[in-house]
């Protein structure tokens, strides 16, 4: 078996050759699962669905459950929960920053309305329950149901801090942390579990997960500030719109002149993209774009260090490639 770490620049087309069989199984399910008598849900579900994306916690799923040697199939419907949690957010989301573009479509509730969004969202983590209950693991709903808590925890932590110019470099981590990261560490590690892997590698594979999620999550965020907006799916400027003060923006408050801090400041406050221009120009001056994407970096290589020891495999491989492409991606 071809044991090589996938190239950083070629990882994601890599991996998803190597996982195109099993992500097809998982999409079928995501669709048949979706299906309910309610006219509404289906058609806000199939918009959804249309709307693709690179179903990323899934597939990490997929390859943690693989790289521990899983052999069976219900891996899939563990992916299919992790995808549906995630959607959910992604609904209520949209509605809370009143967003109307994500993946380059407008937004369920662009089309349908806020209330629509808000309960397709409900009815989405009510069937990822009823998923997660037919799987029949205690410690799968335990994590899950942790995890779900953890994510609503960071959706009101981040909602205290719009606005907020003195949000620091820990209260940022913090929110990423419960909104982001938790749900890519629940998908590794119960991957793991389903892999039969003892608590020791479970752990690894949580903090693979967690630092994983952290990175993309920081490359995400510089992507705001220097992405082509066609190729990122979403308006430019969106946080900071949002009022929003994610890290590069952090570090430029930090490290700006006084003066310009006030101005900064204000922009935050008010979700000034007229600003836009001299926020760009502070980022600029005071490196935070690259002291963000050194950040995230830190956690890609935390995250395949986790992987150490861990038996060769494609599997693994594509595992260390998809840290490598969390911070290497313009999309």
């Amino acid at each position: 078996m071809d044991t090589h770490t996938p190239r950083p620049a070629a990882a994601l087309p890599e991996i998803q050759h190597l996982v195109a069989d099993e992500m097809a199984a998982v999409d079928a399910l995501i669709r048949a699962r979706l299906a309910s008598d309610v006219v509404l849900i289906n058609q806000i579900a199939e918009h959804i669905v249309a709307a693709g994306g690179k179903r990323l916690r899934p597939m990490l799923v997929v390859l943690a459950a693989r790289a521990l040697g899983h052999a069976g199939r219900d891996h899939h419907q563990l992916a299919a929960v992790i995808e549906f949690i995630h959607t959910a957010t992604l609904l209520h989301d949209d509605v809370v920053d009143e967003s109307d573009l994500r993946r380059g479509r407008r937004t369920a509730n662009a089309l349908w309305g806020n209330a629509p969004s808000v309960l397709v969202g409900d009815f989405l983590y009510s069937r990822s329950f009823q998923l997660m209950v037919e799987l029949d693991r205690m410690t799968v709903m335990r994590v899950l149901a942790d995890t779900t808590n953890a994510i609503a925890e960071g959706e009101v932590l981040q909602l205290l801090h719009v606005h907020n110019p003195d949000t620091d470099e820990a209260a940022y981590l913090r929110v990423i942390e419960r909104k982001t990261a938790v749900l890519f560490a629940a998908a590794t590690r119960l991957g793991a579990l389903l892999g039969g892997a003892g608590d020791d590698v479970q752990q690894r594979l949580h903090d693979y997960g967690m630092n994983l999620g952290l990175a993309f999550q920081i490359a995400d965020d510089v992507l705001d500030y220097t992405a082509d907006a066609d190729a990122l799916g979403k308006n430019l400027g969106d946080d900071l719109a949002e009022g929003k003060a994610t890290l590069p923006l952090i570090h430029a408050l930090a490290h700006s002149d006084e003066a310009t801090r006030g101005r900064l400041r204000a922009a935050i406050e008010q979700g000034d993209t007229t600003a836009m221009p001299e926020v760009l120009r502070a980022i600029e001056t005071t490196g935070g774009i690259g002291y963000s994407r050194q950040r995230a970096l830190a956690y890609a290589r935390a995250a395949e260090a986790a992987l150490e020891g861990l038996p060769e495999s494609d599997w693994l491989a594509a595992l260390r490639g998809l840290a490598r492409y969390a911070v290497e991606r313009d999309h």
